[in-house]
């Protein structure tokens, strides 16, 4: 049955291929407000699902694209393991596939890795209808040009992923947050100089004068941080940092347009006048509002980083930052390499 999935789908985009028919690529759907509207006819790779293999004593799991993420997560679970890079369902149906060509990372991103530090190996049908292979299943692999790594946040532009292999790791034993009453400046500073300390930090977020510091790992050591720290523990911090994950705080109010805001972690505070949530160290900036996308994206990228408009707003004004001409140069030789006909989630990222 997989062998004639794939066969199938080799077929169907190379027949698109030759008549220039785009494919929407598409699993769960739970994350199709993410990117520009993408054109044609929807290619649903959902039904390709199921743990192909699991190694627990390896650390590796090798799963098909289709796979709801709750799914992979239970799996993991039973055998106290987990995917390190807290990835977001943001709504149900969600499938691994999809997880991967978003590269989307939740609140652990800064502290354990991201999405793509985790993809041993990826399989893929290209623009061609190429059925291909790259990466592999084990941690230690011999290997050239990342191409696994690339497909991560590719947003199904350069190949519809058919199977993806992971390294996973074992979940921690003790977790406590910490909250701190402090302006954002001193947050920044404090989460910064206390990354740089022996300290089981998992996850931190500011918002409203508020610094929320999660401890994760054995006992002895959450304990042993949290007596250093201080602060004031907070009863049931789970919810918080679900919510946070899924985007579910009341921060991220429906109908409202929210800016994902990349800046290196030591970045100064920017006023952009909207409320602002800030995640991993300082590295990432949640801004919501309708707020003026120049003035966005210059202070995003006078700190040295770029903008998102991540969920609503007016997508006419691109969804993802504008590349420089070399970078754009990049992007294009990568899509003509992996689809020459352009017809894998056209428009999805950029107009190329």
């Amino acid at each position: 049955m997989a062998n004639d999935f794939i066969a199938g789908l080799c077929a169907r985009v190379a027949a698109a291929a030759s008549s220039g028919s785009p494919l929407r690529i598409r699993g769960g759907g739970s994350k199709d407000f993410y990117g520009a509207p993408s054109t044609g006819e929807a290619c649903d790779v959902s039904s390709y699902s199921g743990i192909v293999a699991y190694e627990p004593r390896e650390l590796v799991l090798t799963v098909r694209a289709g796979t709801p993420l709750a799914q992979v997560e239970a799996a993991l679970a039973q055998e106290r393991q987990m995917l390190a890079f807290e990835p977001p369902h943001v709504a149900g149906g969600a499938t691994i596939g999809g997880i991967v060509a978003t590269g989307m990372s939740g609140p652990r991103r800064p502290y354990a890795g991201a999405v793509r530090d985790f993809v041993l190996g990826t399989r893929i049908v290209n623009g061609k209808g190429e059925d291909l292979n790259f990466g592999g299943r084990v941690i230690k692999n011999v290997a050239g040009y990342d191409v696994s790594r690339l497909m991560t946040g590719a947003l199904g532009t350069l190949g519809v992923i058919t199977e993806i292999s992971f390294k996973v790791l074992p979940s921690p034993t003790a977790e406590a947050t910490l909250a701190f009453e402090i302006g954002e400046a001193q947050a920044i500073d404090r989460a910064n100089h206390w990354a740089g300390l022996p300290l089981p930090l998992s996850a931190t977020s500011w918002q409203d004068g508020v610094l929320r510091v999660r401890l994760s790992g054995a006992q002895s050591a959450v304990a042993a941080a949290r007596a250093k720290l201080g602060g004031e523990e907070v009863a049931g911090a789970q919810d918080y940092w679900q919510g946070l994950r899924e985007h579910r705080l009341p921060f991220f109010a429906p109908g409202i347009p929210v800016w994902r805001i990349s800046v290196p972690q030591t970045a100064k505070p920017f006023d952009l006048g909207a409320p602002q949530l800030v995640e991993w160290g300082g590295g990432l900036r949640w801004a919501c509002g309708d707020l003026d996308v120049f003035a966005v994206r210059s202070s995003a990228e006078h700190a040295g980083g770029h903008a998102t408009l991540f969920r609503g707003g007016d997508r006419s004004v691109g969804v993802f930052h504008p590349l420089k001409p070399a970078l754009a140069k990049i992007h294009q030789r990568l899509k003509a390499a992996f689809d020459p006909a352009g017809i894998l989630n056209p428009g999805r990222m950029y107009n190329f």
